[in-house]
């Protein structure tokens, strides 16, 4: 999957004004999961999210598959709303981790046997998931050589897994990473590299431009890979990648696979989950502060997955893969 610093919005936020309707009832499960966003940082929020169904599984009452897989829907909704600006990762992560655990369940024989299945099916996929980070960085740390400058927007843990392998590889290299404001999250990547070794500069957004000429290489992680083979992330992504192709420098993304997502948005009015324009009354002055853009495929060079180095055009095979 999808990254940005940590969306907690408040668990009430399932409750939509009806206590009686089925996402109400999941407003535990929103807790839950909101919790597992502070305790474990390091983990992305999809497979938070779905550590989250997996306990569900456990603690349902269900008693037919049927019912069960209602629940769950219900359940990844509630998610979903909740996660704020990871609503695509959590959404693509969750439907692939439904799509999965059921593909294979004998809804004939005795349901506790059933849900023993699922549940198996649901720890494989999560173990999956949990894994993809570490398949990733040795194939991504290849395109890192002795003397590259590596420019990165944001914190990705994916990302930052592949800066982490080239340095413990013995390559000499330096990474640019912007500010990434508001939420200021290229702070965070910042230091965690400089605490690796790895010599780390903090630009302003405005400065990618003037710094493209002593870049090498570009990698950005992914709040989603649409079906197009283009990416959905944090907002900056887009201009930086304009910017690379202008000059003419390697633009690479990387994600694990549970963010690939059937998706094909055609601009960046499409992008999900975005705040409209806010204005006040005293003023003429409206404020728009867009988290996530798109990035079409035509700019990107190669996508870094579990699934393999892809080109954008191979990303729709890898979907039909995954999900039929």
């Amino acid at each position: 999957q999808p990254d940005l610093s940590t969306a907690t919005s408040s668990p009430l936020c399932a409750l939509r004004g009806a206590s009686s309707s089925p996402v109400s009832a999941m407003e535990k499960w929103v807790t839950h999961f909101q919790t597992q966003l502070d305790r474990q940082p390091d983990l992305s929020t999809a497979v938070r999210a779905i550590r989250t169904l997996l306990e569900f599984i456990r603690e349902s009452k269900a008693t037919t598959l049927s019912e069960l897989r209602s629940n769950l829907k219900d359940c990844i909704e509630a998610l979903t709303d909740c996660a704020d600006s990871r609503i695509t990762s959590v959404s693509s992560g969750c439907d692939l981790f439904l799509r999965f655990i059921t593909l294979k369940a004998d809804a004939t024989q005795n349901f506790e046997e059933c849900k023993r299945q699922l549940l198996e099916s649901g720890e494989l996929f999560l173990r999956k998931a949990i894994e993809g980070r570490a398949k990733i960085a040795p194939k991504g740390e290849k395109f890192i050589r002795d003397g590259t400058t590596v420019l990165t927007h944001a914190r990705s843990r994916v990302v930052q897994a592949v800066l982490l392998a080239a340095a413990q590889n013995n390559k000499h290299f330096s990474v640019i990473v912007t500010e990434t404001l508001p939420a200021d999250s290229g702070k965070q990547m910042a230091e965690c590299l400089a605490a690796a070794g790895i010599p780390t500069t903090i630009i302003p957004d405005s400065a990618v431009a003037y710094v493209m000429e002593s870049v090498d290489i570009v990698m950005v992680g992914a709040e989603a890979v649409v079906e197009s083979g283009g990416i959905v992330n944090t907002v900056g992504t887009y201009q930086i990648a304009l910017v690379t192709k202008a000059a003419n420098k390697p633009f690479y993304a990387v994600a694990e696979s549970f963010k690939f997502v059937r998706m094909f948005p055609l601009s960046q009015s499409d992008v999900p989950s975005q705040e409209p324009p806010k204005c006040t009354d005293a003023s003429q002055i409206c404020h728009f502060s867009p988290k996530m853009d798109y990035t079409p495929p035509s700019y990107i060079t190669l996508l870094f997955t579990d699934l393999g180095v892809l080109t954008p055009s191979a990303v729709s095979d890898e979907l039909i893969k995954l999900y039929f």
